[in-house]
């Protein structure tokens, strides 16, 4: 198994049966205790230790009426060093025009995760997926896929129905499936995104279509994208992940394939790697890879058998995957 996933302990108890009640969200944000989350425009409010948890007294009459609330859950022990045990936390989504935010504490800053997720700790990197997930779920089901009507929010903001015939819509979780692609050789296959810079590598992924296991989007994903065939499977771990709002469900597969064959849609370019060459190649600039805070690292890191050193690491910490 993978080992130390991000965010892989729940740093909330979601109390899912209770924000369901009617007026839950309310009694949560009539106390004190609670704090608030600020989005806007698919980005949260930080400052200089992390997420920037608000005080009710600190968004007081400034929050705009069409802010779309959410409950968030209930920090846990030990699930975040910033709270006490025992704190409500409340998301606030403010729509892109909501007009002067003059009035957020000074020294913080609006950031996307892809942006500040790598300093960030567990129980932070798990509100901020949570967050962005549930913010883009709301952003883009504000009309009902039924007849078009408007939805306004219930349940806490973990629900919306529509004005006109009162159906019930809730966020949705697409799956992916990830995959570390190892040859016979042992060498690892990653791929360059179109979407990226040129020398960016990672591991191939693609979302799980109706009808599909796993398992067979897998096979699937990977044949399309980079021509190879894979023979086995390995289930090692999952991520949720928050663009838009997916649950990357990764794999180590094995294929007996040498040669990579780029779809030049999505893919680039295919390149294997051996742990030399890949320590190699990130150390000296010829290669870049996922960020530390990802799963696509995290089964690069599960296949080379221990931390990869990057350019600005100490040079004393020497990799556990040793083997060329």
């Amino acid at each position: 198994m993978i080992q130390a996933l991000p965010s892989a302990a729940a740093a909330l108890e979601r109390n899912c049966e209770q924000r369901s009640e009617s007026g839950y969200l309310d009694k949560v944000q009539g106390g004190p205790g609670h704090r608030i989350v600020l989005f806007r425009g698919g980005r949260a409010l930080m400052d200089a230790n992390g997420l920037a948890y608000l005080r009710p007294a600190d968004a007081g009459g400034h929050l705009p009426a069409g802010a779309v609330t959410v409950y968030l859950g209930r920090t846990l022990a030990g699930g975040n060093p910033q709270l006490p045990e025992g704190t409500d936390l409340v998301l606030k989504v403010l729509a892109d025009d909501a007009g002067d935010l003059s009035w957020v504490p000074g020294g913080t800053f609006f950031s996307g995760y892809r942006d500040v997720g790598d300093s960030l700790g567990a129980g932070d990197a798990a509100v901020f997926i949570e967050a962005q997930a549930v913010a883009n779920w709301h952003t883009s089901h504000r009309f009902c896929p039924r007849c078009g009507a408007a939805t306004t929010p219930e349940q806490s903001g973990w629900m919306r129905r529509c004005t006109a015939d009162g159906s019930e819509h809730f966020p949705r979780t697409d799956p992916a499936a990830i995959v570390a692609i190892v040859g016979a050789d042992d060498r690892i296959l990653l791929a360059s995104n179109f979407a990226w810079e040129g020398n960016r590598y990672s591991t191939v992924a693609g979302f799980i279509e109706a009808g599909e296991s796993a398992e067979q989007g897998a096979v699937r994903e990977i044949a399309e994208e980079v021509g190879v065939h894979l023979h086995t499977t390995h289930y090692v771990g999952s991520q949720a992940w928050p663009f838009p709002r997916s649950l990357m469900i990764g794999f180590v597969a094995h294929t007996d394939d040498a040669v990579a064959v780029p779809d030049g849609t999505e893919v680039r370019e295919a390149r294997w790697f051996s742990r030399g060459e890949l320590q190699a190649a990130v150390l000296s600039g010829d290669a870049v890879i996922s960020r530390r805070l990802s799963i696509a690292r995290a089964l690069i890191e599960h296949w080379f058998g221990g931390p990869i050193l990057e350019p600005g690491d100490a040079l004393d910490h020497a990799p556990a995957g040793g083997r060329a």
